[in-house]
């Protein structure tokens, strides 16, 4: 079981893979201004509790966090804490969420972070080589427990191997989907599935974005069926557990 915690909504653009931004996409069709950083009702989702005292979010939860906005967002950092206070209190829940904003973690990190917390996975999204080469050797020199490589919106080949030691649990990659969609080439999702093959690091293809290059050939792929048409190529390799890219 999942739930969507987004404590706040809203995110700046930052580099190449926040050009077509699903939330920009979805807040035009009602005239919000994504850049404008706000909190949400669901700001204490993870402590709310029933008449019983019992937390509404049962135990056992993955809790997809901050997938509207950017967890690291310069904007939220007035409200961060208090997260990092929920997220530790809740122990037995697995949060993830996913930034842009590797650079910034360092500093942000609470005080009895440690290690890392142990249900907190943190994906660092990487679009293109730049990107790559700019934020992992930071990702990689974090204290964290639980990381992941989160290839998408794929812009190019990603060439990776050297940050797949042993402490990435998975890279997960996916095409770029709305109208406006650039092209993902299918050889650059098997190779980067070799390099994690080659390398031992569980490969998930979670999405095939809106137009995907295969064999030469353009198709065009409606948005309900580009996570199942990605999980139909076959290319998941060591995955431990199910979840779908949000």
């Amino acid at each position: 079981m999942s739930v969507n915690w987004n404590p706040w909504h809203g995110c700046r653009k930052i580099s190449e893979g926040c050009l077509h931004c699903y939330v920009y996409r979805q807040d035009a069709q009602w005239g919000a201004d994504s850049s404008m950083a706000r909190r949400t009702s669901s700001f204490y989702l993870p402590t709310r509790r029933d008449r019983t005292g019992r937390f509404k979010v049962g135990g056992g939860q993955m809790v997809y966090t901050c997938f509207t906005s950017d967890f690291l967002l310069e904007e939220a950092d007035p409200w961060r804490d208090e997260c990092w206070q929920m997220m530790s209190l809740r122990r037995d829940l697995q949060f993830m969420f996913f930034t842009k904003r590797i650079a910034r973690l360092a500093d942000l990190l609470p005080a009895d972070w440690g290690e890392g917390y142990e249900n907190v996975t943190i994906g660092c999204t990487v679009e293109n080589q730049r990107q790559a080469d700019l934020r992992l050797p930071v990702f990689a020199s974090l204290p964290i427990r639980h990381r992941i490589i989160v290839g998408a919106p794929l812009l190019s080949h990603l060439d990776i191997r050297r940050w797949l030691d042993g402490g990435i649990e998975e890279v997960s990659i996916g095409g770029e989907s709305g109208s406006e969609a650039r092209a993902c080439r299918y050889e650059w999702v098997v190779d980067i599935r070799r390099q994690c093959v080659e390398t031992g690091t569980p490969f998930r293809f979670h999405q095939t974005g809106a137009r995907l290059i295969k064999d030469g050939r353009l198709y065009r792929i409606a948005r309900q069926w580009q996570h199942s048409q990605a999980r139909s190529a076959g290319l998941d390799y060591g995955i431990p557990h199910a979840y779908e890219s949000r």
